[in-house]
């Protein structure tokens, strides 16, 4: 039920069980803002098993430029932390949450303090790398999907 939710929603497209299995899918999200909007990224979401109980896990498989995100694609996702997780929250208010911060930089929900200093220190850099990585790493918004 969740998983149609979210495969009728605009901000993502051909999102599916991994291997059959309900509690990880994939997809692409489609970020709305430049330069990110220049492509799609391949993310996942697991759920654990005490699943609405615990929140699920985001992550992006494909490479960003972004202080919210570091080089293992894990993401700074304060909904989904165990203090702040509400049962009731359903999954596609996750990848809502994860592509508003995508399109918006937060200085308060950072991994990588560098990045976060050069976006605000130097932000035409930093949107110039934003760009780069973009082109370099992300999925055509239109091709097949992520394996």
């Amino acid at each position: 039920q969740e998983l149609e939710e979210v495969r009728r929603w605009e901000g993502a497209r051909d999102v599916r069980p991994v291997d059959g299995n309900v509690r990880r899918w994939r997809g692409l999200l489609l970020p709305n803002n430049p330069p990110y909007n220049a492509g799609a990224f391949c993310f996942e979401l697991t759920f654990s098993c005490y699943h609405p109980l615990a929140p699920p896990r985001a992550t992006l498989h494909t490479p960003i430029y972004h202080p919210g995100v570091d080089s293992d694609g894990r993401v700074c996702q304060p909904l989904t932390s165990p203090e702040r997780w509400e049962p009731t929250t359903r999954a596609i208010q996750v990848l809502q949450d994860l592509l508003l911060h995508l399109d918006s930089p937060d200085p308060q929900r950072v991994l990588q303090p560098d990045v976060a200093r050069e976006l605000q220190e130097r932000p035409e850099e930093f949107w110039q790398r934003a760009e780069e990585l973009t082109r370099l790493h992300a999925e055509p918004r239109l091709d097949p999907p992520c394996p």
